[in-house]
């Protein structure tokens, strides 16, 4: 499993900012779009994330890159709380 110092140092070294977050069981964060590509990464418990006309469920650890302009929903549909990191594309 990865750290969030892990995924937050990569995630600097790459460009993106970097948020830590922790959502309930059944949380919905619906209909978000943003102007820039923003990356997911879960690092405990269970995500769903649908963009582009598909639902995703990463593994633990898994990189979801959310292109810049698509609308998205994230949700937790687990029976527990999840911890994920999201980031924004803050340069070239």
């Amino acid at each position: 499993m990865p750290s969030a110092a892990r995924v937050k140092a990569d995630w600097a070294a790459r460009g993106y900012s970097f948020e830590y977050w922790i959502d309930p069981p059944g949380q919905v964060w619906a209909d978000f779009v943003h102007d820039k590509d923003e990356l997911v990464v879960l690092l405990e418990g269970e995500i769903e994330l649908s963009f582009g006309g598909k639902t995703l469920r990463p593994a633990i650890g898994e990189e979801v890159l959310i292109p810049a302009h698509s609308r998205h929903t994230v949700r937790n549909p687990g029976e527990s709380s999840n911890r994920w990191c999201f980031g924004y594309k803050t340069r070239c």
